[in-house]
């Protein structure tokens, strides 16, 4: 599904046009986006959580120049569904 199928979709749902339903998706989006990269985990109750995961620094191969490099410790965004989601997932 992309954005603009979820926009759709809402907009059909509501009834708010969909000039409206962009704006909020993406300010939520934006939002989102803003808090995980400044650390912070977003919590949204049934649905799941954004959070910064942090991936230890590792010894990679450049198979091109046959040479190891390190890839110095760094954080990634990461999505963790709800148990309730994870279930309905299951069914």
């Amino acid at each position: 599904m992309t954005t603009s199928e979820l926009v759709n979709a809402i907009a059909i749902r509501t009834g708010y046009d969909r000039v409206t339903i962009m704006n909020i998706v993406e300010t939520a989006m934006e939002e989102v986006k803003k808090n995980v990269i400044n650390g912070e985990n977003v919590y949204l109750r049934g649905f799941g959580s954004f959070i910064t995961k942090v991936r230890k620094q590792k010894i990679a191969r450049n198979i091109t120049k046959k040479e190891s490099i390190v890839v110095p410790e760094h954080n990634i965004p990461a999505f963790k569904a709800s148990k309730e989601f994870s279930n309905a997932m299951k069914k």
